[in-house]
């Protein structure tokens, strides 16, 4: 517990009296690096509880500016913050959160060609980007570093998350590998919707990104059962849940071959 500051024991003292979590637990939150690729509708809530719960650092990862539109969802920010870029404004609102975070903050769009360079390093890569070439994107980069991605999406008033974790078994046993994001999406739909035309209701948002956050905690302390090979899929105008087995795609164009 020397790691900690008197500070520090009372921010975090009702994880450490969980035992699945403890001094040990909350100790790997404080030596663990998270990136966020989209500070947006998940990823606002996402960072809010992942700085609060004490990760170390926290990478964000977004190219775009608040805008009036957002503030219905993405509550990290606030009306003083419109044109401002988000991971700024994330970054000064994370900050006074939770002064003992450290925030790397990258105002750029995430591609293949920079994915790699961008996610190095890091610990888990919490997705919540509104498009498939940068899922793709992540997901390829994720696979060859050897990293969990933990995936949400929404949608109208539909969620889901899953965990990818196919690059922490790559080269291991076909019989144990898991699958990675592309296992249940191969490619881009011909037609895709997002909130921008189908419309979201604001709360899903931070629903989904709250338990993307839960199962980045749980990644890194080990405590519990994480998604990893399954998608939680949850519709809240029923509030019926269910959760989906994912077995690794043998045709992968990512993980099959690796």
């Amino acid at each position: 517990m020397g790691l900690f500051t008197p500070e520090e024991l009372e921010r975090y003292r009702r994880h450490i009296l969980l035992k699945e979590i403890g001094g040990p637990g909350q100790q790997k939150l404080k030596r663990a690096r998270v990136a966020l690729v989209g500070v947006g509708g998940l990823g606002a809530p996402a960072a809010l509880y992942l700085a609060a719960a004490g990760f170390g650092v926290l990478r964000l990862i977004d190219p775009d500016v608040v805008s009036l539109s957002n503030l219905q969802r993405q509550v990290l920010f606030r009306s003083t913050d419109i044109n401002t870029p988000k991971v700024d404004a994330a970054g000064a609102a994370l900050e006074a959160l939770n002064p003992h975070a450290v925030l790397e903050p990258h105002a750029v769009r995430l591609t293949p060609a920079n994915a790699s360079a961008l996610l190095a390093g890091c610990d888990v890569v919490l997705d919540g980007c509104d498009n498939f070439a940068t899922r793709f994107a992540v997901n390829l980069a994720c696979h060859e570093l050897g990293l969990p991605v933990v995936s949400g999406a929404v949608g109208r008033w539909e969620g889901q998350v899953g965990v990818f974790a196919s690059g922490l078994t790559r080269g291991g046993p076909a019989a144990q590998r898991l699958p990675c994001y592309q296992c249940l999406v191969p490619e881009a739909p011909a037609d895709v919707e997002d909130c921008a035309t189908q419309g979201v209701i604001g709360a899903l948002t931070g629903l989904i990104g709250s338990i993307m956050a839960l199962e980045a905690i749980k990644l890194i302390t080990g405590a519990g059962e994480t998604l990893a090979g399954r998608l939680l899929v949850f519709d809240t105008l029923t509030m019926h849940s269910r959760t989906l087995k994912l077995p690794p795609d043998p045709a992968c164009p990512v993980c099959a071959a690796s």
